[in-house]
């Protein structure tokens, strides 16, 4: 540690602002825990939970029935035990943060009820939302609530660059808030850096979700599980570049149309105008992501476009933000291009039910963890559910250790070669993003996933040495994606099983309809 670097503490740290590491901050000063939050984030946009549209599921009374559901969707591989905890508590985390505290002002019908909605794979309408901007209305007055609570911190603009550990115990972090790196101690700390969008070239993510709480935990000794289970969401707008927002992206970019249209009567036509998802599903539109995502994907291959049909409902009305994001692209009729791409992450650093990892004093919450809930496949609208419930779970539990902060040796990062030239990171991710959409995305063969493998060891060889001298949020960011890529290249060799997300063909350019997967 330099002599200038004065070291901060905390009772709580909390690494992320999405709804997960929120709810982690809340519970934790509910306890009477000194907490800080810290993120690379400069805006609420900056955090996955504010780009999620559909909204978040409820029981409405029925948690077995969720439960089904859930267990259902992940194609029979979610954990029952976690699934009961999220069932158990999840209408008393909605009513307590979201309606009581935050007073999240959910869509109402006519008659004055919440508007509640159904998703793919729900057998009944259960998800609260806001339009189909749910993220953004709860994200924002959840920000808002923390930064009036007297014994929280919100420090913006700061990347955790390394987890600090020391016999087995995790410390704290180092930051880049100074060029060889500031440490700031906690009794606990908490990862809630989202999800891993930037490691494809396509992601309803926003720029900056390189999973870096998945490979700074890895790299301290973490267990991680279930990363071979990569997400695609079936309907994003098919443009011609990638995900919205990215700097240095060409192309025209693309968002996600929520899966609340099909669930309202939407319908998926091939170029021919033909409904296609009856050969590949008995529930056809409303069938499991990972089915729905496939046949998109085939049906564009086999015939040129798939398009989403909102005809059958009042998309002006219904739906005013997602019209208003169609219109502004030039989108006048009913008929909306869409292909799949990159959406969440199922896996990641294991966690119990109270989002304690393996490693002592280090937690992880939200879309970094691996709770078991998913399995190897999300039930639509789980994730804001997800991060709540285990938030406040691991937040209060986190504090309730009372955990005094210790101050350890914290190593000096070296930052002594020349910066590298501008598009020295962007070119390298381009190399990744070609790896995993060539070989780690809706379909799989072994073969190609043993290759993406190897290149993806030789590509972390090269960032492991250029970050050994040199100490900049950019090459730390290329550094976790390449952990985190690799990881799940891993994974996905070493399942032989196809199963949910980790679909695996002999032959890639030969298949054909899979009623059930």
């Amino acid at each position: 540690m330099t002599e200038s670097s004065t070291p901060d503490t905390a009772d709580v740290l909390v690494v992320g602002t999405g709804i997960a590491g929120c709810a982690s901050a809340l519970a934790a000063a509910r306890e009477g825990a000194d907490v800080l939050v810290l993120t690379k984030a400069t805006r609420p946009e900056d955090a996955s939970t504010d780009w999620a549209q559909g909204g978040i599921s409820t029981t409405r009374g029925d948690p077995d029935r969720l439960k089904t559901d859930i267990i259902e969707a992940s194609d029979g591989t979610a954990d029952p035990a976690a699934v009961d905890v999220l069932v158990e508590h999840a209408d008393d985390a909605v009513e307590d943060v979201l309606l009581e505290t935050l007073e999240i002002g959910f869509d109402e019908t006519s008659e004055g009820e919440f508007d509640y909605t159904r998703e793919a794979a729900h057998s009944d309408s259960r998800i609260l939302h806001v339009d189909a901007s749910t993220g953004t209305h709860i994200l924002r007055p959840f920000l808002n609530h923390l930064d009036g609570l007297a014994n929280v911190e919100i420090r913006a603009d700061t990347a955790a660059l390394e987890l600090l550990t020391h016999e087995g115990r995790v410390h704290g972090v180092l930051t880049d808030e100074s060029s060889t790196g500031h440490p700031v101690y906690a009794g606990t700390t908490v990862l809630a850096t989202g999800g891993i969008g930037s490691l494809y070239g396509r992601s309803t993510n926003p720029a900056g979700s390189t999973g870096d709480g998945i490979a700074m935990a890895a790299l301290a000794g973490a267990e991680v599980a279930d990363l071979e289970y990569v997400q695609f969401h079936p309907t994003a707008y098919a443009g011609n570049g990638s995900v919205e927002g990215r700097d240095g992206d060409e192309g025209e970019p693309t968002f996600l149309l929520s899966e609340a249209l099909r669930g309202e009567g939407a319908l998926l036509e091939n170029a021919g105008g033909e409904r296609f998802m009856h050969e590949y599903h008995p529930d056809a539109e409303l069938a499991p992501r990972d089915v729905v995502a496939r046949a998109v994907a085939r049906e564009r291959e086999r015939t040129g476009e798939v398009v989403l049909d909102v005809s059958p409902l009042d998309f002006e009305r219904e739906f005013p933000d997602l019209a208003a994001k169609c219109r502004e692209r030039g989108l006048k009729g009913d008929r909306i291009p869409v292909a799949p791409c990159e959406h969440f992450l199922c896996g990641g650093v294991e966690v119990d039910h109270r989002g304690q990892t393996t490693l002592d004093r280090l937690y992880a919450v939200g879309e970094c963890s691996r709770t078991g809930v998913h399995g190897a496949n999300r039930l639509a609208s789980t994730s804001l559910l997800e991060g709540l419930v285990w938030g406040l779970r691991a937040g209060e539990h986190a504090a309730g250790l009372e955990t005094e902060p210790e101050i350890v040796e914290a190593p000096d990062l070296r930052n002594c070669d020349p910066a590298l030239p501008p598009r020295f990171a962007a070119e390298k991710f381009t190399r990744l993003q070609q790896t995993m959409d060539g070989a780690l995305g809706l379909e799989r063969t072994h073969d190609e996933v043993a290759r993406a493998g190897a290149i993806l060891r030789r590509l972390k060889g090269e960032v492991d040495a250029y970050v050994r001298t040199r100490t900049a949020r950019d090459l730390y960011e290329l550094r976790n994606a390449s952990v985190t890529a690799l990881l799940i290249a891993r994974a996905a060799s070493e399942n032989r099983d196809s199963v949910g997300c980790h679909h695996v063909v002999d032959d890639m350019h030969n298949v054909t309809p899979d009623p059930q997967h």
